[in-house]
């Protein structure tokens, strides 16, 4: 269903409600080497909206997802994965972090949330068949009432991933990719492209997370960047480099996975990047 006036009006009173700071909270500790984002609540309401947006067309419906050919549900407005317990995959799983980010920040999250060891639901058939149970109800009011508290976690992940990428980066390409993290995050427009990106499709630090040793992730994206001098456009140059990287992990798929289906969706996103918030 499609966001209500009422279901607006409400969640305006939980964006005003939220104790005001001129940074994203839970920021890294001085001298830990780990950069960090200066964000207002208003721009990190602004890029959540335009996440949830990006990911699922802004509906509340969207925010439990279960997309045919994978093996996992997709949860909140960054489509946050969470697996069944005892079937790791080779994605990133993000939900149960998300959900502890949340209690973290004062949030309260249902004891069943809580308590669980993996998705309840083992199949897309049952998670669909429970669409409207209170249990699925109850967990959409929760991240449709948190989409400032789930944008920070998304940023937090941002602050954090840079070691990480450089860690996994050769040495003579470090300095480039830090550059280019750089000019990126210098402004809104380049910070809600990383955000998003991050969010979208993973830092790319892990091995499982590439095709023909060719990955996709933030880091990928910011090293097929060209250098401020030949792009001084930061992030109309992200955006490029971002389609020029998911066009190669569909060249590089598995034909089995039939990826070339989700390519228009990808680069449509992308196309976003440039036009910024």
């Amino acid at each position: 269903m499609r966001i209500s006036a009422a279901f607006l009006a409400a969640t305006a009173l939980f964006y005003s409600s939220v104790v005001s700071c001129k940074t994203v909270p839970s920021t890294p500790a001085p001298g830990s080497g780990v950069m960090t984002i200066h964000l207002t609540d208003p721009d990190a309401a602004i890029i959540g909206k335009k996440i949830w947006q990006n990911e699922c067309g802004g509906t509340v419906e969207c925010l439990t997802s279960w997309n045919s050919g994978e093996d996992f549900p997709s949860l909140g407005i960054g489509h946050f994965i969470w697996y069944v317990s005892g079937r790791p995959g080779p994605f990133q799983e993000s939900f149960p972090p998300l959900l502890a980010f949340l209690r973290e920040q004062g949030v309260t999250v249902p004891a069943w949330l809580s308590e669980a060891k993996g998705s309840p639901w083992t199949s897309r058939a049952e998670f669909l068949r429970d669409q409207q149970s209170p249990r699925m109800k109850e967990l959409r009011l929760l991240l449709a009432n948190t989409v400032t508290a789930q944008t920070r976690f998304i940023i937090r992940r941002l602050q954090l991933s840079l070691p990480e990428m450089q860690r996994v980066t050769p040495a003579n390409e470090q300095g480039h990719l830090s550059a280019n993290f750089d000019r990126m995050s210098s402004s809104r427009d380049g910070l809600y492209a990383m955000i998003d990106y991050v969010n979208f499709k993973g830092e790319g630090i892990k091995p499982t997370e590439r095709y023909n040793n060719q990955g996709w992730g933030l880091r990928d994206v910011l090293v097929e960047m060209r250098p401020a001098s030949a792009a001084p456009n930061a992030s109309a140059e992200f955006s490029e480099a971002a389609k020029r990287v998911l066009s190669r992990r569909v060249q590089n798929s598995p034909p089995e996975r039939g990826e070339s289906r989700w390519l228009a969706g990808w680069l449509n996103r992308c196309d976003t990047y440039r036009r910024g918030i």
